[in-house]
């Protein structure tokens, strides 16, 4: 079976293209001519050079293929009209060229976000039937994604996956907490517990592969998570320990980040490199629940998150001091 996969060079992309591979999958990925191809420079995959925003180049990649993960996505960006442009008109793009190419698919495997639902109203997880109300313009993106390619499902065997919070090697989102915990420091936002559903990326992508196998996962949308919300300070518990160091919480004012996101998106803007910190992060961080159920996933196909966060997070940890990322 032949899969074209868009995203491979990314985090989550790039595991899921090791993982395909691993299931015996023919691998092609669709990769710009300036992409970084470290993470799979050395796979057995076949790489086509095109971008989602030439119909040509995506109805030469989409040819004879069975399956198409479409992984590729702005998660940070400059301007909020880039996230308007990669993730909405890039999936557009995508299923107009499968439209003209008139192929058969058996699946066409959406890789969109929790962020398209957006936060829980309280610590009781949310499932795929509550109403999407994203928070940020990169939410907003992911959604119309979704409602792109909900629209061909009579068409087109299609399965949409939520990741919530990704973790694991290659990761750079949640480095950036790791590195505070690293100095001793467990930073609490507004002085509150904030709860969050996490996965490690070897779960996510055997859950988005079973997602798009399975059939009664056609028509579908998945939290692909694991079972149970963590705080952000019970993650760094875990990697102090880890580190075998003591800590202290410190308290992080609203205003100080709002302030801090402020100055770091000025920067941004002169230098033209997306700050962590950006007015985007910052509406995330204020939430107080960004929790859902992996209770669909479980019962359509049997999916369980099998890493636990414990172990889970030591390996990351020791991937990036490995790598001289930490």
């Amino acid at each position: 079976m032949k899969v074209l996969l868009t995203g491979a060079t990314g985090f989550v992309g790039s595991h899921l293209t090791e993982y395909l591979l691993k299931k015996g999958y023919e691998v092609r990925c669709l990769v710009r001519s300036t992409s970084d191809l470290r993470w799979i420079a050395d796979l057995d995959i076949e790489c086509h050079y095109g971008s989602m925003f030439n119909l040509e180049s995506l109805k030469s990649a989409l040819k004879e293929v069975d399956y198409v993960f479409h992984a590729a996505g702005l998660t940070k960006a400059l301007k909020p009209y880039e996230f308007t442009e990669v993730n909405e008109i890039g999936t557009k793009n995508l299923v107009q060229a499968l439209l003209e190419n008139k192929q058969k698919l058996k699946r066409f495997v959406l890789v969109s976000s929790q962020a398209a639902v957006g936060p829980s109203p309280g610590i009781e997880p949310i499932d795929e039937s509550h109403t999407p109300n994203p928070v940020t313009a990169y939410g907003r993106s992911k959604l119309e994604a979704e409602k792109i390619v909900n629209s061909i499902k009579d068409r087109v065997p299609v399965t949409i996956v939520r990741p919530p919070a990704v973790y694991g090697p290659r990761d750079k989102d949640v480095l950036e907490f790791f590195k505070t915990v690293k100095m001793g420091l467990i930073p609490k936002f507004e002085g509150k517990e904030k709860y969050v559903s996490m996965i490690h990326v070897q779960d996510l992508v055997r859950g988005i592969v079973l997602a798009g196998i399975r059939k009664k996962a056609e028509g579908k949308t998945y939290f692909i998570t694991s079972p149970r919300p963590y705080t952000w300070e019970k993650i760094g518990v875990i990697a102090l320990q880890y580190f075998k160091k003591k800590g202290i919480r410190i308290n992080v004012p609203a205003f100080f980040m709002s302030g801090l996101s402020f100055a770091a998106d000025g920067l941004s803007r002169l230098t033209g490199k997306v700050s962590i910190v950006s007015r985007e992060r910052v509406i995330d961080m204020k939430q107080d629940f960004w929790v859902c159920s992996p209770r669909r996933a479980k019962e359509d196909f049997k999916f369980e998150a099998k890493i636990s966060l414990e172990d889970g997070i030591n390996e990351t940890l020791s991937w990036y001091q490995k790598n001289n990322w930490l």
